[in-house]
């Protein structure tokens, strides 16, 4: 009896479950169909159905986003950034120029037409910022180290400013130069001490002295590095302290011009680039830039010591090859400068300072850095097989 009771009540269950099967069903087809007003829609509005995969973030959300932070970028930032320019006259020797030397404009030069040599020229050679509206602008100072050169300025909308002035950083590759303009539109500046390796970096600049306003992105590969500059056969040499690296490409004529963050900050000057390997370039950071404009404005000037000479550090190594003394080979030396004042002359080598050896590690810069304006040093120098002894009174660069 028992058994078959059980299968009795196991066929009503089954016929049960099959009942609601039906029922839910025909309920299914009925809301599908639209019979009596109800779709899923009713149900999604007052049930809340939950959602599929299809309303979470596309993969192409990601790419987009990074795609816009590019481009505000460079519609914020691109009215601050120019082109430098040089006006002079052509010459045959300009063909024997280092084209990639980052010290020396950095731009190729291409044969010279007969016609032209010994007329003017003009060349764009760099790149710069603006940072204030009646027309200061920062740029490296390699980039405008000719004294005897006309420079000009080109503005993000093609307007042309001659240079009426420049102030040249005797400590850092930094140059301010002053134009006759007004509202100009002034570049953001960020802080150099919050950069971190691998966040977005952004460049503009006119790169090769031809493409201007050229845009580059990469990351910032490192910071705090310590490097030395200059030209490919070892002959020009600035060292370097302190520059943030990065594999945003840094082209010849790119120099001056503003390494960006991601909000359109600048917070680094693209200064140099290693011509031993790829995707490596360096800015100056922008703290520094801060500091010496910071100075500048309340002062006139950068208001730090100054000799007046370029100068190039020869290495033991150099000196020991060629036979003469280690220390800094003087490239020139600036008219009316204290050094100029105190008879020290172009190809001189100065080996002594108060009497402290100038080395690879304790260069001219470094050394003079630490004394203050209005000092008087003595100047030990090597010129023509002879050492001599001069008394500089340290000034100021205005």
């Amino acid at each position: 009896m028992g058994k078959e009771y059980r299968s009795k009540d196991g066929m009503k269950l089954h016929k049960w479950l099959l009942g609601i099967a039906v029922v839910l069903f025909l309920v299914g087809g009925a809301v599908s169909s639209g019979v009596f007003g109800l779709n899923w829609q009713f149900f999604d509005r007052y049930v809340h159905l939950p959602q599929g995969p299809a309303t979470l973030p596309s993969a192409n959300f990601r790419v987009v986003n990074e795609e816009s932070v590019v481009t505000d970028v460079v519609d914020k930032a691109s009215p601050s950034v120019v082109t430098i320019g040089v006006t002079q006259t052509s010459r045959i020797s300009d063909l024997f120029q280092n084209p990639f030397d980052p010290f020396n404009q950095a731009i190729p030069q291409q044969p010279l037409p007969r016609s032209t040599q010994g007329q003017n020229q003009e060349q764009d050679i760099g790149s710069g910022f603006i940072i204030s509206t009646d027309g200061l602008i920062v740029t490296n100072k390699h980039v405008v180290s000719d004294t005897q050169m006309k420079y000009r300025v080109i503005t993000n909308d093609n307007r042309s400013y001659d240079v009426i002035k420049i102030y040249r950083d005797p400590d850092n590759d930094l140059a301010i130069i002053k134009i006759n303009a007004t509202n100009l539109k002034p570049i953001e500046m960020g802080d150099s001490t919050k950069i971190k390796v691998g966040q977005t970096a952004i460049a503009i600049g006119t790169a090769l002295g031809e493409f201007r306003n050229t845009v580059t992105t990469g990351v910032i590969s490192g910071v705090g590095r310590g490097i030395t500059a200059g030209g490919t056969f070892g002959d020009v040499t600035e060292k370097l302290d302190n520059v943030i690296q990065t594999d945003a490409a840094i082209n010849p004529g790119n120099s001056g011009g503003p390494l960006l963050n991601s909000a359109g900050q600048a917070i680094g000057v693209n200064t140099a680039v290693a011509q031993q390997g790829q995707s490596i370039g360096f800015a100056l950071p922008i703290n520094v830039v801060k500091d010496a404009v910071s100075n500048f404005n309340s002062t006139g000037q950068f208001n730090r010591p100054y000799m007046g000479v370029e100068f190039r550090m020869i290495t033991r190594q150099m000196a020991i090859l060629n036979d003469i003394p280690e220390g800094a080979y003087v490239a020139s030396v600036v008219s009316g400068s204290p050094s100029d004042k105190a008879g020290i002359q172009a190809d001189d080598i100065i080996t002594k300072i108060n009497g402290d050896k100038l080395t690879d590690t304790n260069d001219l810069s470094h050394v003079v850095s630490g004394k203050k304006v209005g000092d008087t040093i003595s100047v030990e120098i090597w010129r023509d097989g002879k050492t001599l002894t001069k008394s500089v009174t340290l000034g100021t660069q205005g």
